[in-house]
């Protein structure tokens, strides 16, 4: 096996898992995509933006190839979470647009560089800090596949659509009946398991 195959390998889980994040979005409103839908505020915008701001920094920073593009948000004054969230100036069409200029950034890393080629994560810890390129394609697919899950619970519990892609639900059914017969079951495990008896 040549060094290229591995690597077109780990490219095209990448490349799916960032689709599959931007899929999230269709059909949704302005509100419905920048609503914090649990307690930490994550929301379905912020996930986009901030996957762009991980690639930008571990295909482009951590290998010295920084975007030529300012990151507010990667300031020092910047406040906490501040990619994880889209301002009301920071329109849809604008969130999506920059996190495809990191795929494309990135892209070029990863095809100029070999998966031997070290890189320096400033901001992890000394010793484990020059990871290879290998490392950071299996690190920045976890955390989109992370985020991926993220959105999947997201979008459901926004209109309930479900489903790996368009073309793909993954699911075992679509049918509505049998996903509350499902439910009920799973219920009625759980209530064995309550404390209070309810």
């Amino acid at each position: 096996m040549t060094e290229e195959q591995p690597k077109a390998v780990l490219h095209r889980y990448l490349k799916m898992a960032r689709e599959a994040i931007v899929w999230k979005l269709e059909g949704l409103s302005e509100s419905e995509i920048r609503r914090p839908m649990v307690p930490t505020g994550t929301n379905l915008l912020g996930l986009v933006k901030h996957l762009g701001s991980v690639e930008f920094g571990y295909f482009g920073l951590v290998f010295g190839r920084p975007p030529d593009e300012p990151i507010p948000w990667w300031d020092s004054g910047a406040d906490p979470n501040d990619d994880m969230w889209a301002r009301a100036s920071e329109s849809r069409d604008q969130v999506v647009a920059f996190y495809r200029r990191s795929w494309r950034h990135s892209d070029r890393t990863i095809d100029d560089l070999d998966l031997t080629a070290a890189g320096r994560v400033p901001w992890w810890p000394e010793g484990r800090n020059e990871p290879t390129l290998h490392a950071l394609l299996i690190h920045v697919i976890a955390e989109t596949n992370r985020h991926a899950g993220h959105a999947d619970i997201l979008r459901e519990l926004i209109d309930g659509a479900v489903g790996l892609h368009a073309d793909n639900s993954n699911l075992p059914s679509s049918d509505p009946a049998w996903w509350q017969a499902y439910r009920d079951r799973l219920e009625e495990v759980a209530s064995q398991f309550d404390p209070t008896g309810i």
